[in-house]
């Protein structure tokens, strides 16, 4: 990753385009889904994973097996992952799965249904764990296991790659070296696709957001999946307020343990409701939208 951080970025002339469809605004759901390949004891992490939990402060002993934190990531996949699955095949919409691989690898039903799925799916590590921690022949490996196995798993190889809160400095070089995917989404930064130089080579980026995210929905600060769907609406609304100016694209990230329980996901289905039958959004998959950014926005001159 270059060290050289990039603070200006489109400042006020971003690209012209338009989304398919004449859209200015592009809208993408991304279910993450990490259950099952979280820190374990059983897996030789000598701790128990509570991150993004409803306990926001682990009450068991380090190096003891947290067996209600574990139980709490089990309820995504047993249960939250299935609502939010149901909810979008029931209206039609597409989405993108956020997947750890060990996860998958752990539950052939959320494997199966993916696969039948036109869901597109981006590569988030082979665990759930922090790439930065990492040693760099570690993590060139991790990024390949993870590639093969949902490939093997899914019949489609994930199109686009998302570390777990933070890449390492080597994450993106090793992305671009390992050659199979399309772009990256670890960052934050903007509101558009960007092209980076990765060495000799043109690097997609496709920013994600931790704003319009349902990690907000656990220690704070918003409690309800009420708030959370004002939230989003108050968010898409400015976007669409601005689509005059620029297009924009909106990113929300949802987790089926979290967004996927039954006092939450009204405001979900609240923004969906508010979102349905407008003409001037496109609703789309990620792999889409850097598709789409690819044609209209071809990287600069002088790259590979």
């Amino acid at each position: 990753m270059d060290p050289v951080r990039d603070f200006v970025g489109y400042a006020d002339s971003p690209p012209d385009v338009r989304w398919p469809g004449g859209a200015r605004l592009a809208v993408n759901f991304v279910l993450n889904i990490e259950e099952g390949s979280e820190y374990s004891v059983a897996d030789g992490d000598g701790r128990s994973d509570a991150a993004l939990s409803e306990v926001a402060t682990p009450r068991v002993p380090r190096g003891d097996r947290d067996l209600g934190a574990e139980s709490m990531f089990e309820y995504g996949s047993r249960v939250g992952f299935w609502r939010i699955h149901r909810l979008f095949r029931d209206r039609g919409l597409p989405l993108t799965a956020f997947a750890c691989s060990v996860a998958l690898e752990r539950n052939p039903e959320i494997a199966r249904a993916i696969r039948e799925s036109d869901w597109d799916v981006v590569a988030h590590g082979r665990r759930w764990v922090e790439h930065y921690l990492l040693d760099e022949e570690t993590e060139r490996e991790e990024i390949a296991r993870a590639f093969t196995s949902l490939s093997e798993l899914l019949g489609r190889a994930p199109q686009g790659w998302y570390c777990r809160y933070a890449p390492s400095t080597a994450t993106r070089r090793l992305v671009v070296e390992h050659g199979g995917f399309a772009y990256d989404s670890d960052a934050y930064n903007d509101e558009l696709p960007y092209w980076v130089t990765v060495g000799d080579e043109s690097h997609l980026v496709v920013p994600y957001s931790l704003a319009t995210n349902d990690a907000k929905l656990v220690g704070g600060p918003l409690v309800t999946g009420r708030q959370f769907g004002e939230f989003l609406i108050d968010a898409f609304e400015e976007l669409a307020a601005e689509v005059d100016v620029h297009p924009r694209m909106m990113s929300i990230g949802m987790h089926a343990r979290i967004l996927g329980q039954p006092g939450r996901i009204r405001g979900l289905r609240a923004f969906l409701d508010h979102i349905e039958g407008r003409d001037d959004v496109w609703v789309c998959r990620r792999g889409d939208l850097a598709a789409h950014w690819r044609d209209v926005v071809p990287p600069p001159p002088g790259a590979s």
